[in-house]
């Protein structure tokens, strides 16, 4: 098995999906007083707990996913906390007007479906989670995927 035709393909991806989470938790620690403001604004007691249990998740879930060990549990749970936080702290829909008006509002729709972007790609890690050749995407650029009533 080569690396460059097995692996490499596969771990990039999975670095490119995964890359922001670990940046996301440093920044709550150098930016800690800010983090705290937002982790505020949810629903949710216990908010500095939230936010150290966030930053747990952030700098360990990535390391699983890329490594392959326990990754499809990982992205699980980084799939949750995608669609959380989207829910708990991006509500677009509390801002009125938030389409037309520049602003808060907006920022908040765009965070919000980034997130359940990210939940969406971190959900195929999850249900299909194996390697694939490249070999085989290079030769059939236009195949389906397995699951695809074409094959």
């Amino acid at each position: 098995m080569s690396f460059i035709t097995h692996l490499a393909p596969e771990i990039t991806a999975r670095v490119l999906l995964v890359c922001m989470f670990p940046l996301s938790g440093l920044d709550k620690i150098f930016h800690w007083n800010e983090a705290m403001a937002q982790a505020k604004t949810s629903p949710v007691p216990a908010p500095a707990l939230l936010l150290v249990l966030a930053m747990i998740t952030e700098f360990l879930a990535p390391v699983c996913i890329v490594l392959g060990w326990h990754d499809r549990l990982a992205a699980f749970i980084l799939c949750d906390y995608c669609i959380l936080t989207a829910v708990l702290y991006h509500p677009f829909w509390a801002f009125p007007n938030f389409w037309t008006k520049p602003g808060e509002g907006r920022a908040h729709f765009w965070d919000f479906f980034k997130n359940l972007c990210l939940a969406g790609g971190l959900l195929l890690l999850v249900l299909s989670g194996g390697y694939t050749q490249l070999g085989g995407i290079v030769t059939h650029p236009l195949s389906n995927a397995p699951y695809s009533a074409h094959g």
